[in-house]
């Protein structure tokens, strides 16, 4: 078994994501004999002839009594050459913050278009969200090409177009494919189309199969947000205490010094241990306990970090916000920042831009935020939070903003994460 890739599908609603996913779990024989059997039931009482792929993924009632994609539905497959985790995402704007959950993780995002209508406003939409949260590579898959009679110049037009989009978000022609495919009928995805003689690139699975993987953050200074505080008094464990969680970023080793933040204080790693047993070390990751040499008051919701190489400590975030809710945000706003396992009140400072992904410009100093708008913002938090800049640590230098009031997630919020931009207004 080869190495793992994550990806996620982007794109605007019946653009054909489920079924392309659907294909890619069909073709690669990645379903079960009664998954499949549901399928073509569930097609033959659609009175279709064929199955309806995108069933495989649409699986919650609503989304398949509607026929359209609400939440993340992650799915895992695996060929000889690489295993694979996708996380497919809703088109419809309004679902615009599953795309961001699914998305970020990512290290490749599929982006479909309808090749009858081609680069549209939602594809820039997620276009510029997929910039923003960093993901490192795109494939554009020109979808339904068989509906334009597998045209070479409608094919071209669209992926010109979206080339010169993608440049301006600061992506390259190396990280960037465009593929012309057929989720409904195959073409493209998983086999090679002699309908396409035109297109001498690889099928969709080829470049899922070949394109290099970023490498997993082990070099990046250690950072371990605490989950837990483990503390089971019992006679075989009286003195037990252990901080649980996971790496989010480097390699723990025993005997290293770490830093307690926000608090300051400093000791060493005595032991790292999982369910399986003790480890030397730990890289980002591995879910683990550690246990420290000295007796510290230690928290969930506290940070265990590199002492030479630790995050920032501060109560003035300057972030990009993609703001997910229906009401506007305006300065001034109270909310919650929640960094990590950790959450603190926290009041919205200045607007200072807002980004138009459709004409990629700026707008200094705006009024607000409306629902899928982003922005740099500066928020400033009752309480220090330690964070790094999201380029270079992206669990701990995101963070969500939460309404006080109910609870819900009102944006995600990256440190730093500024936006190429062609112009202000």
């Amino acid at each position: 078994m080869g190495d793992l890739l994550r990806l996620a599908t982007a794109g605007s609603v019946d653009d054909g994501k489920s079924t392309l996913v659907g294909r890619l779990l069909y073709d690669t024989k990645s379903v079960l004999a009664d998954q499949l059997d549901a399928v073509h039931r569930a097609s033959v009482d659609k009175g279709l002839s064929t199955p309806d792929l995108s069933l495989l993924v649409d699986g919650l009632r609503s989304e398949r009594e509607q026929g359209i994609t609400i939440d993340v539905a992650y799915r895992y497959f695996a060929t000889p050459r690489r295993t694979f985790v996708l996380a497919d995402t809703p088109g419809h704007v309004q679902y615009t913050r599953n795309t961001v959950t699914g998305a970020s993780t990512a290290q490749l995002a599929i982006l479909l278009v309808d090749a009858r209508k081609g680069v549209v406003e939602q594809t820039r939409r997620h276009a510029a969200v997929l910039a923003l949260l960093g993901v490192p590579r795109l494939v554009l898959a020109v979808n339904k090409i068989d509906l334009t009679e597998y045209d070479q110049g409608t094919f071209e037009v669209i992926a010109k177009e979206f080339a010169t989009y993608a440049a301006a978000l600061g992506y390259t022609s190396d990280t960037v494919r465009t593929i012309p495919v057929s989720a409904l009928v195959g073409d493209n995805v998983v086999d090679v189309s002699d309908r396409t003689p035109w297109y001498t690139g690889p099928t969709l699975l080829e470049h899922l199969e070949t394109v290099p993987v970023e490498p997993d953050p082990h070099e990046a200074p250690f950072r371990f947000p605490v989950q837990y505080v483990i503390r089971p008094r019992t006679p075989e464990h009286p003195d037990y205490r252990g901080y649980a969680g996971q790496v989010a970023a480097g390699t723990v080793r025993l005997g290293e010094e770490v830093v307690v933040l926000p608090g300051g204080s400093r000791t060493r790693v005595a032991r790292i241990d999982t369910r399986d047993g003790e480890l030397a070390e730990a890289v980002a990751g591995a879910s683990v306990t550690l246990l420290l040499e000295h007796e510290i008051d230690i928290s969930r919701g506290d940070l265990l970090a590199a002492a030479d190489d630790p995050p920032v400590l501060t109560d003035e975030l300057d972030a990009t916000l993609a703001w997910l809710a229906d009401k506007p945000l305006r300065p001034g706003a109270r909310v919650l920042v929640k960094h990590g396992a950790r959450t603190v009140p926290a009041i919205v400072g200045e607007l200072r831009t807002r980004f138009d992904e459709q004409k990629l410009s700026t707008t200094e100093y705006p009024e607000s935020l409306a629902l899928n708008e982003i922005g740099q913002v500066s928020v400033r938090t009752a309480e220090p939070v330690p964070v790094d800049e999201y380029r270079t640590h992206g669990r701990t230098g995101a963070f969500l903003v939460i309404d006080p009031g109910d609870g819900t997630t009102l944006a995600a919020g990256l440190v730093g994460a500024p936006l190429p931009v062609l112009g202000t207004s």
